[in-house]
């Protein structure tokens, strides 16, 4: 998972930086490792005569009165020894046990699948095909009057696999899929990985120089792409390695019977060659086994061109068994997924659903907000899978009286907004809302197991060494984590934003780090002397903060954070109020620079199609909301925000064009502080900033 967009509101992060401070210094009694000189003296002391204390006054005890007595003494003081110096400790176990031990249960059963399977070596088509034999005629996948049961998927793969066989493919080989959403997909990889190959699996919003280089980072051999996607592979056809084949996937009902008469569209006709092939009988994959690699998964590319992310089956089986467990779903399930099945969240996680556990799953080839919950009730679904801005869309929509008519108990996934949190579920009926987060190419995930409104998931305050990950301080605009005099990086604080990590263990499979294809880029997501000299951890790049309680708000991305009038300004929290206060409208935030001038400017892309946007009236409400130097300086209104198709907010090329007029043909503004208004910016308001006659 590469990375997410979540916020948390600004009432969280005061309440978080007023108990903060305290907090950890209570919580942490004499064991605070951020601290190199670890417990002060001074309590050292203290505590030591507290315990002759405890000691003289059992023997005492003992003497004058006897041995019972004496014991009823040692309990009395011990209680009474634990609460004055670890009240804190108490009060928060206290509160966080049921959460810690419900999640330890549940990290349990994650654990006993993963030996189980690693025993096994079993890579997912193996997995599938054990979920096949429980259920054969379930219906597998629905999408719009089609039903596949799990015995159908597992013979389209198989004859996949016979296709792609009589090819030359083999173990090791690359055979990459880019087609739109359709049950298809996973049936068509799951062929390509029995033999040992890995699906690298392509964004079908890739198009030029981007496809090409998403074929080529993951030197591939061949291509299976759909029909629609025709002419984007024309285009790139003359710059492709001669020696990749591309076939071509009709989307069509195959005529298998065996008095058909086929006729391939072409010499790539991949469907025809399906029609064609007998599917084997089934066998097991020949890859590598549980830790051998399954499929690639590119980044979204929202700063700069994709990078194609390792998935194993072992960390397939981690990502979708965690959220199966920990967030509540189970076998009898119907989930809808509007997701793309390019990326993890749709890819991998709701995937594993099925292949793994045997939930029906119900794709559409697009998401659409007015259709999301008249499709949960069309299909009887009783879980659905969100991602990014889906549900700011989805509550957009008009009310209806449609919206509490379906059956989902819980929606999972990551970008929930906590400012839309309560107006979603309460708008919707929803029970439960299991927010996770983990990037596609890292080795941890955490997921929101208490339905706490915001959370991301925690970091467990009383058992921490259980779950490796940690949250580690550091600089936001570097994103290097901050070392004490030992070369060691420092645990951040319960209020102190800090990086998330997730410790690499090479021998368990949980714990692994793949990484990506490209080495290089691998080895800079590796943080190395963490905590001991030796040792090393994945570091996500995503800036979280934990409450007192241990619970995980996403604060920001490191490259998205900027400095400015001497603070750091979260790019995400600022995008979350202007949307709040601009009804829902799309809003990206980004820090420009201005001569002479330390840190970066706020800027706020919005879009306004019909021009309504009243600049005054967003002013004053962001002001209410908002710390002054958080405010944005400039404005840009826009007709649309390019998006990725997991939803994120491309920023890149709007940080480039910055404030310039002569560069943006969009109505440029900018805050004017003696009126405290946003005024229009031409060119010769523009020349007098960079000149520093106006002065911001």
């Amino acid at each position: 998972m590469t990375s997410v967009e979540m916020t948390v509101d600004s009432n969280m992060n005061n309440m978080s930086n007023q108990k903060g401070a305290k907090g950890n210094a209570d919580l942490e009694r004499g064991k605070n490792r951020d601290s190199e000189s670890g417990v002060p003296w001074g309590k050292i002391i203290v505590m030591i005569l507290a315990l002759a204390i405890l000691v003289a006054s059992c023997a005492v005890a003992w003497v004058f009165q006897d041995w019972q007595t004496s014991l009823i003494v040692l309990a009395i003081l011990v209680v009474v020894y634990l609460f004055v110096f670890y009240w804190r400790w108490l009060y928060v176990a206290a509160r966080t046990a049921k959460r810690d031990f419900t999640a330890l249960f549940h990290y349990i059963k994650i654990l006993s699948l993963s030996r189980r399977l690693t025993k096994s070596n079993s890579a997912i088509p193996d997995v599938f095909h054990s979920t096949v034999l429980k259920h054969p005629n379930k219906s597998c996948f629905l999408i719009e009057d089609e039903v596949w049961t799990f015995r159908q998927v597992e013979d389209f793969s198989l004859r996949v696999s016979a296709v792609l066989r009589a090819q030359g493919v083999k173990k090791g080989d690359v055979v990459a899929i880019m087609m739109n959403n359709c049950p298809e997909i996973p049936a068509t990889w799951l062929g390509i990985t029995r033999l040992g190959a890995v699906a690298p699996l392509i964004n079908t919003n890739q198009t030029g120089n981007t496809l090409l280089h998403s074929i080529n980072i993951a030197k591939c051999d061949i291509v299976i792409y759909g029909e629609e996607f025709d002419e984007a592979f024309r285009e790139i056809k003359k710059d492709l390695n001669p020696s990749i084949k591309l076939f071509k996937y009709i989307n069509r009902p195959l005529n298998t019977s065996s008095n058909a008469v086929l006729v391939a569209e072409a010499a790539n006709d991949f469907t025809s060659m399906l029609e064609s092939t007998q599917p084997p009988a089934w066998f097991k994959s020949e890859g590598d086994g549980f830790n051998g690699k399954l499929l690639y998964i590119y980044t979204s590319g929202t700063t700069g061109l994709p990078k194609a992310a390792v998935i194993s089956s072992s960390r397939m089986v981690f990502m979708a068994s965690g959220v199966h467990y920990l967030g509540g779903l189970n076998p009898k399930d119907i989930i809808y997924c509007p997701m793309p099945l390019y990326h993890s969240a749709g890819g991998c996680i709701t995937m594993g659903q099925a292949l793994i556990f045997g939930c029906t799953i119900v794709l559409r080839k697009k998401f659409s907000a007015s259709a999301y919950f008249k499709d949960c009730i069309k299909y009887n679904a009783t879980a659905a899978h969100y991602i990014g801005e889906m549900c700011r869309y989805i509550l957009a929509t008009p009310p209806s009286q449609t919206d509490r008519q379906h059956k989902v108990r819980v929606v999972y996934g990551n970008g929930m907004r906590q400012v839309i949190w309560p107006e979603f579920v309460k708008r919707f009926n929803i029970r439960r809302v299991a927010e996770f987060y983990g990037a596609t190419e890292g080795n941890a995930n955490i997921v929101n197991v208490d339905n706490k409104m915001g959370a991301i998931g925690f970091v467990s305050r009383i058992i921490p060494a259980v779950y490796p990950i940690a949250i580690l301080k550091v600089d936001q605009e570097t994103g290097e984590p901050i070392r004490n005099s030992k070369g060691l990086c420092q645990l951040a604080k319960p209020g102190e934003p800090g990086v998330f990590i997730g410790k690499i263990n090479p021998k368990l499979a949980s714990r692994a780090f793949l990484g990506y294809v490209d080495k290089e880029a691998s080895e800079k997501k590796i943080v190395r002397n963490v905590f001991a000299h030796g040792d090393s951890a994945f570091i996500s790049g995503d800036i979280l903060v934990a409450d007192e309680l241990g619970y995980l708000y996403f604060r920001d991305r490191t490259g998205d954070t900027f400095r400015w009038r001497g603070e750091n300004v979260s790019t995400t929290e600022v995008e979350a109020a202007i949307s709040r206060v601009a009804e829902q409208r799309d809003a990206v935030v980004y820090g420009v620079e201005i001569p002479n001038t330390e840190g970066r400017a706020g800027m706020c892309g919005i879009v306004d199609l019909d021009d309504t946007l009243d600049l005054d009236k967003l002013n004053k409400a962001v002001a209410k909301d908002l710390p002054k130097y958080a405010r944005p300086i400039f404005i840009r209104k826009m007709t649309s925000v390019d998006m990725t198709g997991t939803f994120k907010m491309r920023k890149v090329d709007l940080q480039k064009e910055g404030y310039d007029p002569n560069k943006v043909t969009d109505k440029l503004y900018y805050l004017d502080p003696k009126l405290d208004k946003y005024l229009p910016l031409g060119i010769e308001e523009y020349d007098k900033i960079i000149s520093g006659q106006i002065r911001l």
